[in-house]
Formats: C-alpha cells, sequence, structure tokens
C-alpha cells in the first residue's frame, strides 16, 4: 500500500525520521510520496525521497506560500524535476480559506506551476479548499496537456467530488474520513470514487485519524497509520481492503510512473 502524502519534512519528524520510515514499512506501508510545499520544502523532499528506499517526492508551492513565487522559482523546480525521485509538480492549488497569501498570488502561482508540470510532462499534486469554482476554472485548460492530476486531501462535497471525477482527476482520501465529527459527510460519498480514480494518504504528521485504538500521545500522525484509513475506507465502501489496496498501488504506478 502506498501512501501519495507524506509531509516528511516537517519539524515534527526531525528527532526520529528514520524510525518513522522504519515503522511505515514494517506496517506494510510498500512505498510513500513526500510531499515538497515550498522550494525549500521541495529540495529537501526530494533528499529524502533519494535516502529511502520506494520513497519519491513532489517539487512544488504550496497556495500558503505562493507570495513567494518569483519568476526563478520555476527555474529551481524544473532542475528539481530532472532529478528522478520528483515524480510530480505540486503542491499546488488555491486555499480561499485561510488566504495566507492572496487570491491573486495563489491563481499566478497555480497557473505557472500548470504551466511548468504541462512543459514537463508531470502529473500535478493539488490542492484546493474553498475555492472548488475558481479552481477548476484555471485547472480546465491545461487537463488536455498534463498526463493526469490527484486532488489530495480531499474533503470537499460529493458535487464537487463529482465534479473532480468528471475530469477524470483523482481524488486522494486521508485520515479525515475516520473523524466522526467532520468526516461523515467524506464517508458517505466515499463509495461514488471509483477505486480506479482512488488514492490513501496520511497527509503525516497531521490529521492523525480520529478513531485510531490506540492514540499516540504526541497526536502526531504518521505514515504507519495508512493501513487503518485503508481498512475503514474499505469497510464503509464495501469492499475487499486487499482488493482495494491493489487497485490503488496500481493507480499510482498509471499516474506516477513509477514501480515498487
Amino acid at each position: 500500500m502506498f501512501d501519495i502524502g507524506v509531509n516528511l519534512t516537517s519539524g515534527q519528524f526531525d528527532k526520529d525520521r528514520d524510525d518513522v520510515v522504519a515503522r511505515a514499512f514494517a506496517a506494510g506501508v510498500s512505498g510513500m510520496l513526500i510531499t515538497g510545499t515550498s522550494l525549500h520544502e521541495s529540495q529537501q523532499a526530494q533528499q529524502l525521497a533519494s535516502r529511502y528506499d520506494n520513497c519519491w517526492s513532489t517539487a512544488g508551492v504550496h497556495p500558503h506560500d505562493a507570495s513567494q513565487w518569483l519568476p526563478e522559482t520555476a527555474d529551481a523546480l524544473r532542475e528539481l524535476a530532472n532529478t528522478p525521485e520528483v515524480v510530480a509538480m505540486g503542491e499546488c492549488g488555491l486555499d480561499f480559506n485561510r488566504n495566507y497569501s492572496t487570491p491573486e498570488d495563489q491563481e499566478r502561482a497555480f497557473s505557472a506551476q500548470l504551466a511548468l508540470a504541462a512543459e514537463l510532462s508531470l502529473p500535478v499534486f493539488m490542492h484546493c479548499r474553498d475555492a472548488h469554482e475558481r479552481f477548476i476554472a484555471l485547472l480546465m485548460p491545461w487537463l488536455d496537456k498534463l498526463p493526469g492530476a490527484v486532488l489530495h486531501c480531499f474533503t470537499g462535497t460529493r458535487e464537487e467530488a463529482r465534479a473532480c471525477l468528471e475530469l477524470g482527476i483523482y481524488l486522494g482520501i486521508t485520515g479525515w474520513v475516520c473523524d466522526e465529527r467532520r468526516g461523515l459527510e467524506l464517508r458517505e460519498l466515499l463509495p461514488m470514487i471509483p477505486a480506479n480514480k482512488l488514492f490513501f494518504e496520511t497527509d503525516a504528521p497531521w490529521l492523525l485519524p480520529r478513531d485510531l485504538p490506540v492514540k499516540p500521545s504526541s497526536r502526531r500522525n504518521e505514515p504507519g497509520y495508512l493501513p487503518h484509513i485503508i481498512t475503514q475506507s474499505a469497510t464503509w465502501r464495501g469492499e475487499d481492503a486487499q482488493q482495494l489496496i491493489q487497485q490503488t498501488d496500481e493507480n499510482v504506478r498509471t499516474l506516477f510512473g513509477i514501480r515498487f
């Protein structure tokens, strides 16, 4: 089983990063995609992916950091994308919930990264929060120029899920679906996502599944909890967990072109 979203560059892992990775593989995780959220963290993610077996990374600028986007940023990401570890452009997109960067800066950085992904024939690893209509409007002109796209950590509505799926976008599901307070709508729409358009991820160290039988005292999420998320999701979808793992692993190979 493959975790498509691990923020392994987070300072929360500085003291035991090697142990976190070892625990993940011991738990049955077969590979990980390490998320790049700024130029600096994308460089760190690539270095970590080269350090660990069966790990790859993304390279991009998160909407929170979009105000940092400069013309030179594209050149640096282009160089980074030429390394074998980088298999997707992102995390890029829009976040109008917090607006740590202005909507204008977010749109400029998102569009630039879509253009760069098209130039490099890379899939895009995307973020969208409270910005669905504008997100789709900016993305649509590029979809036929991209090898594929995934909206990671999907927490939108049934209508938003349907709109993404109709455009061929993959959806990434996290431990949010295990939250009995905030995740019930996502849990209910989970069965409508075709298995061949589905990914699972932890988004560690965030989004610790609330229904873990034993929760860590640190409240820190780890990629080693991915089996729990998949098992719970398979139950709610009415599917066999092993078959779901096989299909989502194949989705990883199809979208990102990697072997693990």
